[in-house]
């Protein structure tokens, strides 16, 4: 028997560059370099985020400005444009919607499923709020309840649970240590790579 097929996949280090990481260099705040390829908890990751936004007095406009001079990496357009034609496409993040509204224009609208921040009168970010715990390796999961066959590829730690519950995952350009950690994981060196993981996936029968 053969199933529809739905790729999910990360959104930065995968399709756009670190946002986090595009702010750190745009600010100069060297803090804010670190992602979730540094640290694996994300809860922590992010309350620290949010304590040197407060410290630096930098508003939601503030980095929404800096995510507006931000571009899709290299290729991502028309890999993605590729790929809609062969599976759906879901992207499962853990950025917000507030943050990644001028990167999906730029992606040409594809669908998002990611998190909400909490903001106060004077624009500072006060808090973020889960969809819900894990919400990508959730995600997979209620795909493949409803009978979808899953692909899945993200870079980071915050990925491998979504990779595991699929049907295929694999790792798309991650660093070294996520390799070391997950060497079970097929690992993807660039857009080229992914086509042919998608295409090889797809033309199974399950």
């Amino acid at each position: 028997m053969t199933q529809p097929t739905i790729l999910t996949t990360d959104l930065e280090g995968v399709l756009v560059p670190e946002i986090w990481i595009a702010v750190a260099e745009r600010t100069g705040i060297e803090r804010l370099r670190l992602t979730t390829r540094d640290i694996p908890d994300y809860d922590e990751l992010m309350r620290g985020r949010l304590a040197i936004l407060r410290e630096h007095r930098l508003t939601l406009a503030d980095i929404q400005r800096v995510i507006g001079a931000i571009d899709p990496l290299p290729g991502a357009v028309e890999a993605l444009g590729q790929l809609r034609q062969q599976v759906q496409v879901i992207i499962l993040s853990d950025t917000y919607y507030e943050f990644a509204m001028p990167l999906m224009a730029k992606l040409g609208w594809p669908t998002l499923f990611c998190h909400s921040l909490d903001v106060d009168d004077q624009g500072m970010i006060t808090a973020y709020r889960l969809r819900m715990p894990d919400s990508k390796t959730a995600a997979v999961r209620a795909l493949r309840d409803i009978h979808f066959r899953v692909l899945a590829v993200g870079d980071s730690y915050n990925d491998v649970g979504m990779l595991a519950a699929a049907d295929a995952g694999a790792l798309f350009d991650p660093p070294q240590n996520v390799v070391a950690d997950f060497p079970h994981f097929p690992v993807l060196r660039g857009y080229d790579d992914l086509l042919a993981f998608v295409e090889r996936e797809t033309e199974k029968e399950w």
